[in-house]
């Protein structure tokens, strides 16, 4: 009779695009081990994705590597809408648009690069390692850890961690080995996207845009080191493969770019849908980004969704595999994401539906209204600001009460500021925060139920003032968040590591809020 395999590393993540690469990050500043399997042998070199938001950004500073992925990528400060024959009707300035996060709101990058950054970035933890050239192909459940079949250049072996993360992609692996189905429909329009990158002077628009217009809609975006990614409808009765000729992607790219300046790196046909699977965990085994959820480009939301799974599961991971929490805090990992998740895929649907019609009518009835709606200030604010995307909130899951009273802290995205000092996420560290405003936030843990956890304590002052031990202070010059503490009527918040709220209230309900949070700890709401 033989025992159950010895386990080789604390987690084993499938696939390294950007979703697993990011994934990888996170473990090894946690200190967990962790092998990254990758099935191809050498680097895509496809830039499939191409944008980013302000959540995006505040995930990768998480994890130490913000600075040198923005100095790749290009920040578009306005987007442009035109309709019918090309004339506008909409402007959002990104610019002037801040959700708190600390970082504008779009950004465009190129894929490629952006990967190698990611992957150096893992290089920094002795604890991870990754695989190149291995792919998955048996998957095998146990009680204490997971067995995974692999093949790769010198053949078939094995892999057993004690959780396993599916970041492969739509087409996963890990999902079909589970079982898990996917609900939700296809959309029959194809696309056709065009990469490439441009001469000065071969641009022949300002700005980001998307094109309305029912005779051929389509969105330009200008990105870093003078690439353009140009994504074109394909109408009815057009041959998808044909117009992947270089003569047909000449004539696409023509109104918006010089085609004779335009080296041109890539033109695939494409179609989507909004896909959600059955489950995300099964086990000790989880599902991240494509292989969980996919949905409409308009939003510009897919790799950001990836991420902030990432960021949900692999604080949890952590506090489960060093003991600080009950492992039941995983299953919150799907409570918590699915339904933000939902809401983004909804309104990439809509969007959609609304700004790419090809219907003739029915384009220029909607340029009309909006120009008209526009005429009024908060119509005006709700598109131009961007008030219309689902915030970052959690309504249940790993916060106090399980649930969220309405107007309450708990599960809000904590804001972050930057200041002499740097960024304000930089001051709260890398794992849980009591932040206090102008009041002590040690108080929290009087009682030393914390102790394990190891919280970093943060005062929010007006100004500077003498330091003291065990404590940091942030300086609030902005006022932003002493506006988020009076907002919530609180003087004292508990942050998880991933910025979102567990607890929040005033300074005479400290002990109680330490209290629920070393409760929930050692069982999870959920």
């Amino acid at each position: 009779m033989t025992g159950a395999p010895a386990v080789e590393c604390d987690v084993a993540v499938v696939g390294c695009g950007p979703v697993g690469a990011v994934a990888a990050n996170f473990l090894g500043m946690a200190g967990l081990s962790c092998v990254v399997l990758e099935r191809e042998a050498v680097e895509h070199g496809q830039p499939r994705a191409f944008s980013c938001d302000d959540e995006a950004l505040r995930i990768y500073q998480q994890i130490g590597l913000v600075d040198r992925l923005l100095a790749d990528m290009v920040t578009a400060d306005q987007v442009d809408y035109t309709g019918v024959a090309g004339r506008q009707f909409a402007q959002i300035r990104f610019a002037r648009v801040d959700f708190g996060s600390g970082y504008s709101p779009l950004h465009f990058f190129h894929q490629p690069t952006l990967e190698a950054t990611l992957r150096a970035g893992m290089g920094r933890f002795p604890t991870v390692s990754l695989r190149l050239g291995c792919a998955v192909t048996g998957l095998r459940a146990e009680a204490e850890a997971v067995t995974l079949s692999l093949r790769g250049a010198t053949g078939p072996a094995t892999l057993t961690a004690r959780y396993v993360l599916g970041c492969d992609g739509a087409r996963s692996t890990i999902r079909r080995l589970l079982g898990v189905s996917m609900r939700g429909a296809r959309c029959d329009e194809p696309w056709l996207a065009i990469s490439g990158f441009a001469e000065p002077g071969a641009l022949r628009v300002a700005n980001t845009r998307f094109v309305c217009d029912p005779a051929r809609p389509a969105f330009v975006s200008l990105g870093p080191a003078g690439g353009v990614r140009i994504e074109s409808r394909i109408l009815r009765g057009e041959d998808p493969a044909a117009l992947e000729r270089p003569e047909a992607v000449r004539t696409f790219v023509a109104p918006f770019v010089d085609p004779d300046r335009y080296r041109i790196t890539r033109a695939v046909t494409y179609r989507f849908g909004k896909h959600v699977a059955e489950r995300w965990q099964v086990g000790r085994v989880f599902l991240l980004g494509d292989a969980a959820h996919q949905m409409p480009p308009f939003m510009g939301q897919g790799l950001c969704s990836g991420l902030r799974d990432v960021a949900n599961l692999t604080w949890k991971l952590a506090a489960v595999l060093t003991g600080v929490a009950h492992p039941k805090l995983l299953t919150t990992y799907e409570v918590e994401r699915r339904a933000h998740t939902q809401a983004m895929i909804d309104l990439s649907a809509r969007m959609g539906q609304v700004f790419l019609t090809v219907a003739p009518r029915l384009a220029a009835a909607r340029d009309a209204v909006l120009r008209a709606l526009q005429r009024v200030a908060w119509i005006r604010r709700f598109i131009g600001d961007l008030e219309f995307k689902p915030p970052p909130l959690h309504r249940a899951g790993f916060i106090a009460g399980g649930r969220r009273p309405r107007n309450g802290a708990q599960g809000t995205y904590f804001p972050q500021v930057g200041g002499e000092a740097g960024r304000s996420d930089e001051l709260l560290g890398p794992g849980f925060a009591v932040v206090g405003l102008e009041v002590d936030p040690r108080t929290v843990d009087r009682d030393g139920l914390l102790e394990n956890l190891r919280p970093r304590f943060v005062r929010v002052r007006a100004a500077a003032g003498a330091s003291e031990p065990g404590l940091v202070d942030v300086v609030d010059a902005s006022g932003r968040l002493t506006a988020w503490f009076r907002r919530h009527r609180a003087a004292l918040a508990i942050v998880r590591p991933d910025r979102h709220v567990f607890a929040g209230g005033p300074a005479h309900a400290a002990a109680s809020l330490g209290r629920a949070l070393a409760d929930a700890l050692r069982d999870p709401p959920g």
